[in-house]
């Protein structure tokens, strides 16, 4: 059976909008802990580890989550299914303002599940109807991503700070974002059309044998590995910089700032895709600019250092977009989508989930950073490879590669 057409006129432009806000949701709720984590730790009393676990609870929710997310696609439909993922995370940001510290995990696990149905589902949705503008669609995607994690860094702290809100209350704000997105979104349950309908009967059952695909163990390799360098060099960076002779605030700044690059990185790199350069080619080039951002962070971490987060960010937001993109491209169909998206992201997220933990492990086992980052560089050897395989112009069809 054929793909159904995609969304089009003014229903494609509320339909993208919509996409954008919902993208927008996943990553604040979650960034924001990281500036006020000193305040948090303070007043909570909660140890430096149990502070580190509300960055890699929704990791882990990310990637044992992700296997659901397609079943309830299917069971409840997908529009439905991401409505319910605003709910979710609405509903964590408000439970986060109870005064248990238990209240603050919970809340957190809330948000991962929220976020980790809408991680899998979104890719599928752009397939289905974005067909003819996946490549932009994805940008789009992936640049909200980025965006929402860059907004979240930047501007939570001097919220606070200029409102005088205590650090639950600031969290909360976040839950705002969500409402909106919610009440953008609600119209898409209400649409009725024959793709809708056409997208169920495809969807009745789900793929089998992926597991099986070296294509797709390719395209979840590459999402494992991009996902790992991004969060364990996003966990450890302003440490590094510090250690180099940094202030504190400008080492934040800097993890800001490579954001901010990251959404340009994120945008460009799936719409060029094709055009100008191949996929395989783009995830050679992404991975070399990290290597150059951190071979810069060995020999002049402090005075080369926008220089090295401006190249950190393009490689980083480019790969995460190929990552995506791949997942789109190398299905048929948005059933396949979502099934290779929930392995990609199963897989990948419990990988990334290791990687501050570990890049930690070997600082303190080092006394140093330079081996920490030559880890780092060492795993985008096996990432450039995976890139080229994941690029591959065919699709993954729970068996024998299909041209």
């Amino acid at each position: 059976m054929g793909s159904p057409p995609g969304a089009t006129g003014r229903a494609a432009l509320w339909l993208g909008a919509g996409v954008v806000l919902l993208a927008l949701n996943l990553r604040p709720a979650l960034v924001a802990v990281s500036p006020l984590a000193d305040t948090i730790r303070d007043e909570s009393g909660m140890s430096a580890t149990a502070t580190s676990l509300l960055t890699a609870l929704p990791l882990l929710c990310f990637g044992l989550l992700a296997p659901v997310a397609p079943r309830l696609g299917r069971r409840f439909g997908t529009e439905r299914a991401l409505l319910a993922t605003m709910v979710l995370i609405g509903a964590g940001t408000a439970l986060r303002t109870l005064d248990p510290v238990v209240a603050l995990f919970a809340g957190t696990v809330v948000i991962g599940a929220g976020i980790a149905v809408a991680n899998v589902l979104l890719p599928g949705l752009i397939k289905r109807d974005f067909p003819a503008r996946a490549g932009l669609m994805t940008g789009l995607y992936s640049m909200s991503l980025f965006g929402g994690a860059a907004l979240a860094a930047g501007v939570t702290l001097p919220v606070q700070q200029a409102s005088g809100m205590n650090w639950r209350t600031t969290l909360a704000c976040w839950g705002a974002l969500a409402l909106v997105a919610l009440l953008v979104w609600l119209p898409q349950l209400r649409t009725g059309t024959r793709v809708a309908a056409a997208v169920a009967r495809q969807a009745a059952h789900p793929v089998r044998g992926l597991w099986r695909s070296p294509l797709a163990w390719q395209v979840t390799a590459y999402m494992g590995l991009q996902s790992l360098n991004y969060y364990a060099a996003a966990a450890w960076l302003p440490t590094l910089l510090q250690d180099a002779g940094m202030s504190a605030g400008d080492a934040g700044w800097m993890l800001s700032f490579s954001s901010l690059l990251g959404i340009a990185g994120s945008f460009v790199a799936p719409v060029i895709v094709g055009r100008r350069l191949g996929s395989g080619t783009l995830a050679a080039l992404s991975a070399l600019l990290c290597a150059v951002a951190y071979a810069g962070l060995l020999t002049a971490p402090v005075g080369g250092a926008y220089v090295w987060m401006s190249l950190l960010g393009l490689g980083q937001g480019a790969a995460i977009s190929l990552a995506l993109l791949f997942i789109v491209q190398r299905a048929p169909d948005a059933r396949h989508v979502a099934q290779l998206s929930s392995m990609a992201q199963c897989f990948g997220y419990i990988l990334a989930a290791t990687g501050p933990a570990v890049l930690g492990a070997v600082h303190d086992a080092s006394h140093n950073w330079t081996v920490p980052v030559v880890v780092l560089l060492v795993l985008l050897v096996p990432q450039i490879a995976v890139g080229f395989g994941a690029a591959r112009d065919r699709h993954v069809a729970g068996g024998p590669e299909a041209a």
